[in-house]
Parts: C-alpha cells; structure tokens; sequence
C-alpha cells in the first residue's frame, strides 16, 4: 500500500518537533497506520537545526505545499490568523486534509473552514489546538460522547498558570513574575494574549463547541486577564482557603451557555487548585461519569507535536473511509448544532471576592454594607486589615449573586467619595461535582 504524504507548513518549534516524532516513531506510526506516513514537502521561510530535514523537498513558499498534487495531508504549523486560513482553504480546495495547531484559527474561522472541508470531502483535525498533549478534545468527543456534559472548567494557558503559581510560592508581584516568563520564553515580548486571557478564550471557544454541540462562537466568550491580581489577593484568598486561578469555563445552564475566561478563586481541595507552573488541566463534569479531570503538558516542542503526529495518524487511517461515515469535526454532525444561546456575563451567578480601600471614616462601612445589600448581595465573610495611608483595606467573600446585581452595587459603591474607585473583584467557583 502506498505511503500517506505530508506536507508542513512551519518550521518553528511545533513544527521540528512534529518532524522529530514521525521520523523517530517511523516504525510504530506505520504499524498503528497500516502503511507508512512520509513527510515529502515542507514550506518553511528558513530550516530549523532542532529537526532533520533530510531528503525532504523545501520551498520558502508555504502555498506551494498547499498545491502540491502528491500531498494527502497538510500540517499548517505556522501561526497567526489570515496567512492561515488563506493556506488552509487553498489546501482544502485541493483536496488535501487539513491537520493544525491553531486554536485562533479554528476559534475565529472554523466554521467556514468546516463547511469548505465538508464541501470538498475533506477532514480537518485540530486536536494539538487545546492543551497540547492533552488528548482533551478527542476525549470529549469521543471517549465521553455518551454523556451530557454539564460544564467543564480548565487551565489552558501555562504562561498565566506559571505566573500565579510564582506569585503565591514565591509571594512576587505580577511584573516581577511577567519578566521571568519572558525570560524563561514561557511569554512573548507582547504577553497580551496569554495574561489578558485571548489565547484562553480561543481554546474555550473549540472546547464549549464540543461539549455541547454549538457553533464556534469566539466573539460570544466573556474574557478578563490576570493583570491585576496582586500579592494582596493572593494572601486573602489563601485565608478563606482558596487559590486563584486563570480558568476558562462553560456551563450548560438549562437557559442558556456560560462562556467565560477569568480569574477564579478555587477551593485549595479541589483537584484544579494543585494544577501549578505551566502544566495545563481540564476538568469535565458528565451526567453519566460525573467529573474526570485530564492533566499535562499544554505546550512544547513535543508535547504539542505528539497531538499533531495523532492526528495524522487518524487521518491516515481514514483515507479509506467514505467522508459522510468520519466522525464529525466539532463531534456532533452539521444539522444537529444547537442554537442554545449564549448567555451574557451579567447573566451568570456565582460567589464573589472583593477587595477594596476605604477612607478611616465612621459609617464607611456601613454605607458600602448597605449599598451591598440594596443590590441583593449578602457577605459570607469579612476581613478588615490595618490602616495604610489613610485607607482600611477590606476584603469580602459574598454569597452567591447575580453578576448584573454585583456590578451595579460595585457601580454606587465605587461612587462614594470615600471608597478608592480601583474595587478588585474575583468570582469564586467551587467546582461542585
């Protein structure tokens, strides 16, 4: 039987290692596959040392790999969103089956370029999108596929999870913690995408479309970054007994989808508190096997390109096999999306964390108490720290409230003259199976 031929576009880290993993594991892929995989053409603009490329055809022009006529499956490894999706849909045009690395991509144009797959008879895979080596979206499309899923709730940014896990361990401030995740190349020189939560969101994005079978719906997803955590907050949530994580998280209400990534104040005995450094981690609750949590590495060279070699693995496997018979690309088939609506985050209900500074004036407290009250919000705890420069600093865990309901008592509250404007504000999740 003929070898399957593939085409790279990028050479970067993801990239090498993927060439890496399939001339290393040669023997094995082949012996799972049923014949050979043969990488025949890579597009990349300069070589890669990390990777051998030995007898493999090189073009500096990617879209030469898109319409090579020898080509069955193209790994677009190269980033970013336009050049992507043009290379992307060209390839499909061409018949070849798209692998890919790129949550942006799938989050913002998935579903065009799964109606462009299913037009030309061809399969898009996108496992290394989420999570890196975690095999998380073909476990919840597959391995729990029997289920309804009632909510999931991740660490899916390592950059982010480092720096939190740095500023609890180490009690550092977030700049301090941002410059040696850029040292350490854990962040780019521009971290806006992981520490303001995008990067998150697009993983989200594809997550929630699986669970739940509806549309990717990026524009829909609320996001808050970590940029404003301070050591303060780290140390009050440690008294309360909870740890702050950067979470992406979506709930099947019974009214409609939360989606939504943001700094979360998780109980120190859940299984997601112990989730430190750049490791990445999912939990998934299903009405059936009730929660699992699936655990690793979220990026890397390797751990990436082990999600990437299987989906060319399973790729290679279904060339055989008639398109309408493959499972479908977000696991639930085209005319059975649901227009579930997805729900605004004024809409969403849980337990609050806030933190604010307030004037040492007789009936400060009070006022806020009442304001807090007016707008049917009930503390649970309170902490109020020594005077510092004219102002109490107060620290308050809330019952559980309506977001609406919370942002218009923060509104009136951070309206008084002698309350500081700058109210931190946390929402708090339990994780309850």
């Amino acid at each position: 039987m003929d070898s399957v031929k593939v085409g790279i576009a990028g050479l970067g880290t993801v990239g090498s290692g993927t060439v890496n993993v399939l001339k290393r594991n040669a023997r094995d892929i082949a012996r799972r596959v049923g014949r050979p995989i043969e990488i025949t053409h890579i597009g990349a603009r300069r070589d890669n040392p990390a990777c051998d490329t030995q007898g493999i055809r090189l073009s500096r022009d990617i879209f030469a790999v898109a319409t090579d006529p020898d080509i069955d499956i193209l790994v677009e490894l190269i980033g970013g969103i336009d050049t992507a999706r043009e290379l992307v849909l060209t390839a499909i045009k061409n018949g070849k089956h798209i692998v890919t690395a790129n949550k942006a991509l799938i989050a913002e144009h998935g579903n065009e370029i799964f109606q462009a797959a299913q037009d030309n008879g061809v399969d898009v895979a996108f496992e290394a999108s989420v999570a890196g080596g975690i095999p998380i979206l073909k476990s919840l499309g597959e391995g729990l596929a029997a289920n309804h899923i009632n909510w999931l709730a991740g660490i899916i940014n390592g950059t982010g999870n480092f720096i939190l896990t740095e500023m609890e361990e180490g009690g550092r401030d977030f700049n301090d913690v941002l410059a040696e995740a850029q040292q350490l190349g854990y962040a780019e020189a521009d971290p806006t995408f992981d520490v303001e939560g995008i990067d998150a969101a697009h993983k989200l994005t594809i997550l929630a479309s699986i669970a739940f079978g509806i549309p990717l719906q990026f524009s829909q997803v609320y996001t808050e970054g970590i940029s404003r955590i301070t050591t303060e907050d780290v140390a009050s949530a440690a008294h309360f007994g909870y740890r702050i994580k950067h979470l992406g998280i979506a709930k099947d209400t019974g009214k409609g989808i939360e989606l939504r990534v943001h700094p979360t104040l998780v109980p120190k005995e859940t299984m997601l508190s112990a989730v430190n450094g750049v490791m990445n981690a999912v939990m998934i609750h299903g009405d059936a096997v009730g929660p699992t949590m699936f655990y690793g590495a979220g990026a890397g060279a390797e751990p990436t390109a082990s999600a990437v070699v299987a989906d060319i693995i399973e790729l290679g496997r279904a060339l055989t096999v008639d398109h309408d018979e493959r499972v479908p690309y977000l696991g639930f088939h085209t005319d059975h999306m649901s227009d579930e609506p997805i729900l605004t985050i004024d809409d969403v209900s849980c337990c609050f964390y806030l933190r604010l500074h307030v004037q040492d004036k007789k009936g400060v407290l009070a006022d806020v108490t009442r304001i807090l009250s007016d707008n049917n919000v009930s503390i649970d705890a309170m902490i109020q720290r020594e005077v510092d420069q004219g102002l109490v600093p107060i620290v308050m865990m809330t019952h559980e409230v309506r977001e609406g309901d919370m942002n218009l008592a923060l509104a009136k509250i951070g309206a008084l003259d002698t309350v500081d404007s700058d109210i931190m504000r946390i929402r708090v999740e339990t994780l309850d199976a």
